[in-house]
């Protein structure tokens, strides 16, 4: 959640920046709510004195205004409960402010380019991944419905290679691997930004207070949550391993052929606990982590900064890694690293301490490797007689 006795001090700036992600007519709400709950505070705290001055009433007088303090107090806490409701409910969902230096836009087309990466091959007749691996859909749609599949043989030793490289490559930087949760409770869903939600793009496990987890930086996140971290400890660095689901209700009708867009896929994912003047640094730190595992893999890429109306209400500022895929004939999203900053320390709580003071952290989150990833993979390493040269560093991990 935002600074609030921040956005108080210059709600001018703060309007003008949440306005870049639409969202400058809820802020308006939540100041006014804001100051509908300050100013019930201000005289509950008002009665409460002059209950204290009155003390023990003795005389009819003192009596009778003792009755009268006592109602309008009760009166007072329920419309000041009703008004913090309110609030709270507007707190909530108005999202980080984008740092200055992205760009504006709703869409993804508004996103700013900021590097292109390696050339597309030369194949005349691409085909899909489908086309190239082992994937049966058919047969998952039999027993999980439609948007699931089967990664068999040579596929899926591809995949698990894919992710024990990044492992091993982060693990190397420093990184603690973590292997998190996939069932979390609506707190982690709420402290990391995806709820409350109109479109939250999640399971929920029915009679139970659990969900399954979109990403590992739900859990990852969670990992601290209500802590108090020392200065000296920080950064924190984790790398998580772990299947995300995610219901994808907002997305019918988008990318229903192949694995592209399914319901369930693997992930390796960074995450950063850190202090905030070196949460600009370790998000470009997470992002050449990414672009150097696509540049080993030797795939063609390029990166992009998200416009402030396409990046998720969390994040501040968000990279995209988009990989070229042949068969499409253009770059498709295969990896987001954003800076949360504070936003996502202050709903789950997560401080730290440094001479005597205490403050949120920021948070980082970026996918190292995904699904997705090898399947650009198999596209881009095709030969025409529809072979695959994987890369030799695959190998190593056990890719055939």
């Amino acid at each position: 959640m935002i600074d609030l006795r921040a956005a108080r001090a210059d709600p001018t700036a703060f309007r003008a920046a949440v306005a870049r992600k639409g969202a400058d007519e809820l802020f308006d709400r939540l100041l006014d709510a804001d100051e509908r709950w300050r100013a019930l505070s201000t005289r509950r705290d008002q009665v409460r004195a002059e209950q204290k001055r009155l003390g023990k009433p003795t005389s009819d007088e003192d009596i009778a205004r003792a009755r009268e303090l006592k109602a309008s107090l009760q009166q007072l806490e329920v419309e000041l409960a009703n008004a913090e409701r309110e609030r709270q409910e507007y707190w909530d969902r108005v999202p980080n402010p984008p740092d200055a230096s992205v760009p504006d836009g709703m869409a993804e087309e508004d996103a700013e380019e900021v590097r292109r990466v390696g050339e597309p091959p030369a194949l005349e007749h691409p085909k899909e991944h489908t086309e190239l691996a082992r994937f049966d859909m058919e047969r998952a749609a039999r027993i999980a419905g439609a948007r699931f599949g089967y990664w068999i043989g040579d596929a899926a030793l591809l995949a698990l290679a894919l992710y024990r490289l990044a492992l091993e490559r982060l693990v190397a930087k420093g990184f603690v691997p973590v292997l998190p949760p996939v069932l979390v409770r609506e707190e982690a869903l709420y402290g990391t930004g995806w709820l409350p939600s109109d479109d939250p793009n999640v399971y929920r496990i029915a009679d139970e207070d659990l969900y399954l987890a979109g990403t590992a930086e739900i859990p990852l996140g969670g990992l601290h949550m209500g802590e108090i971290l020392e200065a000296a400890e920080l950064p924190l660095r984790y790398v998580g391993f772990s299947p995300c689901f995610r219901s994808e209700a907002g997305a019918a009708g988008r990318d229903t052929r192949g694995m592209i867009r399914v319901h369930q896929f693997n992930k390796v994912e960074q995450f950063v606990f850190t202090r905030p003047e070196d949460s600009r640094d370790e998000h470009e730190r997470l992002l050449a982590n990414t672009e150097e595992i696509v540049a080993e893999l030797g795939l063609p890429y390029r990166t992009v900064v998200l416009p402030a109306g396409d990046m998720s209400k969390a994040s501040a500022k968000t990279y995209d890694v988009e990989i070229w895929f042949p068969s499409q004939g253009r770059y498709r999203e295969t990896a987001s690293i954003s800076n949360t900053t504070d936003f996502q320390a202050r709903r789950l709580g997560t401080r730290f301490r440094d001479d005597h003071r205490v403050e949120p952290v920021h948070t980082l989150n970026g996918t190292a490797v995904v699904d997705r990833m090898v399947l650009a993979l198999l596209e881009n390493c095709q030969r025409d007689d529809g072979s695959i040269e994987v890369p030799a560093v695959l190998r190593d991990f056990g890719a055939p």
